[in-house]
């Protein structure tokens, strides 16, 4: 007999921003920004309050790195994908704080710098953005590109890092 996974989920507002986080018993399995609430199916799953433990302190990582008092995240992660996603997601938790890499270096990392297109696509599909921090990988140009969440996130994420320059306007 087959037992449904319990699936937790927590709602904050951390500078401004909506976080829907969803989790396992194992760790952290997606963040939503800024996401309507009717967009998301919550059916069958267990509310929590943001500092539960299978919340796994996600909530306060997020708000000290807001608070420029957290550079890297510690929460356990419990995220699903294909292997070339794994793979490109792992390089992208590589990139540090207050830096930005294009995609063709995100490729040249991973021994395959023709992907440029799949890791983009792989980078939109990331589930814990920030956490793994999707925001730093910009056009090869110094363009900012796409982000999942939209590009003001992305701009209020890079400035709050330091690595927005005013030349990329």
């Amino acid at each position: 007999m087959e037992y449904a996974e319990n699936i937790y989920f927590s709602s904050d507002k951390i500078a401004g921003i909506k976080f829907d986080v969803f989790s396992s018993r194992k760790g952290i399995r997606h963040i939503y920004i800024n996401k309507k609430s009717t967009t998301i199916n919550t059916k069958g799953m267990t509310r929590l309050h943001p500092d539960d433990p299978y919340m796994f302190n996600v909530f306060a990582e997020l708000k000290e790195y807001f608070n420029l008092k957290r550079k890297k995240f510690d929460v356990l992660l419990d995220i699903k994908g294909t292997s070339f996603q794994l793979k490109v997601w792992n390089e992208l938790s590589k990139i540090p704080f207050g830096k930005t890499v294009s995609y063709k270096t995100i490729g040249k990392r991973i021994g395959d710098v023709k992907a440029v297109r799949a890791i983009g696509r792989a980078n939109g599909a990331n589930p814990v953005p920030i956490v793994i921090p999707c925001h730093r990988v910009i056009e090869s140009s110094g363009k900012l590109g796409g982000y999942s969440c939209g590009i003001k996130i992305k701009e209020q994420l890079l400035e709050l890092e330091g690595s927005l320059s005013l030349e990329l306007f």
